[in-house]
């Protein structure tokens, strides 16, 4: 059996095809590549990276094959000996790409590549849903006498990988975050072409603790900019945390872990839909969109974002959208695909399939994106209560104050942080070490920075000891949020920078016994109540979609000596 493919999406797609063949010896697997894509270097490095068996070109048409499968009509594949199968790419026909075949027209429906002197070049047409069948009956009707509707193997995979939701967030940190996709397709009228400082403008004025962001980018704009560009383009959202999507499987995990979409007028979006997710729209217009569409249809009628500072207020009247009933026009039959492939693919081959259960594979996790290490942090401060809200260093919102991981931020960031931070260490393996206690470490941080007031160690999710200028050594103890039956925990820097907004809200301090107090460097002018002056204080600090108590007290022997 040979699987033709000329692009790394294409291969994809064949992939997500092959456990119908498996626990079966007799079907052997090759790979080729079909010359003329322009994406066709990157095709070949996916293959390498799926231990795939490959042979060339010109090895490929002197053979005769029992099977040929192809996720593309695009290429010489008519010159290939064997029955031929044309497998969907993508969620149904959506888009026509300027320049190529007939003019309005997407290759899926044109018979510039679907035929060869009038007839049909391919022994079968697996189609996702009844109206392309439909539609390839009404552009291309010699092709349609060998079309049949099986489902959308890829579709199948996500929705077996929907039990994996937790696991996936979890691999994300997204916690109770909100985790947003940004999609965007291929060519002059994607989102990655028009409007490319949309993802740095969604990260910027989000709060870190409330949302979560992720880049799903077309494989094709995976193998036309490549990973340096692309890492060197989105560097400053990366460094926020923003999670870009591998162009294999991992942006299927995403949509599964979503909590909404904004996307173009590619398809992938209709995954999303096809998972109950809401799609807020980011396209600009254009002649790529076919009008029917079942996209085009979805577009009309879902919120549209014009601007970045606007996805907060639209978000809500796209979760008023029921998304699936536009998903139902481009996907048929879910959960069926990959049996009603094999009965098809087996048929051709001649053989009767083995007697083993044909399911999809679930998707894997995704990679955990960048911690960030320095934020700019809005504070409100009212008596006990604390609201605080964390942006990227860059952000045009305005803040109270900066924080900063040390040594992992910059030296601008910390240069410039009022709160420094570290987290402690597991123990080293080595057997000569010098390491700090928690008290040594925070001392010697308002000794090298003067512009600091706040520095903090995070002994652990639910413990800190913070170093004050204006209130000496506290220990932070920040009790996790239990509800229903499950432990929810935020970030306890952002549990620090609540303590520091809130010692800097009064002018009078009490101090801790282990730490005189000094000047204030910051102040807050959100609120006139002062807080409570003696310890211990329990304080109320809504932090995202999160409210915790924090309680602070005089540091104790266990945090001051505690070893980093």
């Amino acid at each position: 059996m040979l699987l033709a493919v000329r692009s790394a999406g294409a291969l994809h797609r064949l992939l997500d095809v092959l456990p119908v063949f498996e626990g079966d010896e007799r079907i052997r697997v090759r790979f080729t590549l079909v010359p003329g894509s322009a994406f066709d270097a990157d095709a070949f490095a996916a293959l390498e990276r799926a231990g795939a068996r490959t042979v060339s070109w010109e090895q490929a048409c002197e053979q005769e094959h029992d099977l040929i499968l192809s996720s593309s009509p695009k290429g010489p594949l008519r010159v290939l000996s064997g029955p031929r199968v044309l497998l969907p790419h993508g969620a149904g026909f959506n888009k026509t790409v300027r320049g190529e075949g007939s003019p309005e027209l997407p290759s899926g429906l044109d018979p510039h590549y679907l035929l060869v002197d009038g007839e049909p070049w391919a022994a079968l047409h697996a189609l996702a849903h009844g109206e392309q069948l439909d539609r390839l009956a009404e552009f291309c009707p010699p092709a349609a006498t060998r079309a049949t509707v099986v489902g959308d193997p890829t579709l199948d995979r996500l929705l077996g990988s929907l039990g994996h939701r937790e696991t996936y967030r979890a691999a994300l940190g997204t916690g109770e975050r909100r985790l947003v996709v940004v999609t965007s397709t291929w060519g002059q009228e994607s989102l990655f072409e028009r409007r490319p400082e949309l993802p740095g403008e969604l990260i910027g004025g989000l709060p870190h603790d409330e949302y979560q962001l992720a880049l799903v980018l077309h494989p094709n704009e995976h193998s036309r900019t490549g990973p340096f560009d692309l890492s060197r383009q989105f560097a400053p959202a990366l460094a926020a945390g923003m999670a870009l999507a591998r162009p294999y499987e991992e942006w299927a995990a995403l949509l599964v872990a979503a909590d909404a979409v904004v996307t173009d007028h590619g398809s992938t979006a209709l995954y999303a839909a096809a998972l109950g997710r809401p799609v807020v729209g980011a396209y600009d217009g254009g002649s790529e969109l076919l009008p029917a569409s079942p996209m085009a249809r979805m577009l009309t009628q879902v919120p549209q974002l014009t601007k970045a500072a606007d996805l907060a207020h639209v978000l809500p009247a796209a979760g008023a959208h029921d998304t699936r009933e536009f998903a139902d026009a481009a996907f048929d039959r879910p959960g069926e695909a990959l049996p009603r492939l094999r009965s098809e693919l087996y048929r051709l081959l001649g053989l009767e399939p083995r007697d083993v259960v044909v399911a999809p594979h679930p998707l894997p996790r995704p990679a955990a994106p960048r911690r960030p290490t320095a934020f700019a942090v809005r504070a409100e401060v009212a008596g006990q209560r604390v609201g605080i809200s964390r942006f990227p260093p860059f952000t045009s919102e305005a803040v109270h104050h900066m924080a900063a991981e040390h040594p992992e931020a910059g030296r601008r960031q910390v240069q410039s942080a009022a709160v420094l931070w570290r987290r402690a260490r597991s123990a080293s393996p080595t057997p000569h070490t010098s390491t700090w206690t928690a008290a040594g470490w925070t001392a010697r941080m308002l000794d090298e920075a003067p512009g600091c007031g706040t520095a903090a160690v995070v002994l652990s999710p639910e413990r800190c000891l913070i170093r004050s200028r204006s209130a000496g050594l506290l220990s932070v103890r920040v009790e996790a949020h239990r509800a229903d039956g499950r432990v929810l925990r935020t970030d306890p820097a952002a549990a620090v920078s609540a303590v520091h907004a809130w010692l800097g809200a009064s002018p009078q301090r009490t101090a801790s016994p282990q730490g005189p107090a000094s000047p204030g460097t910051s102040a807050s002018s959100h609120s006139s109540a002062s807080p409570q002056r003696t310890l211990p204080v329990s304080l109320v600090c809504d932090i995202g979609p999160l409210t915790v108590r924090v309680e602070l007290a005089p540091a104790d022997e266990a945090d001051l000596s505690y070893e980093l």
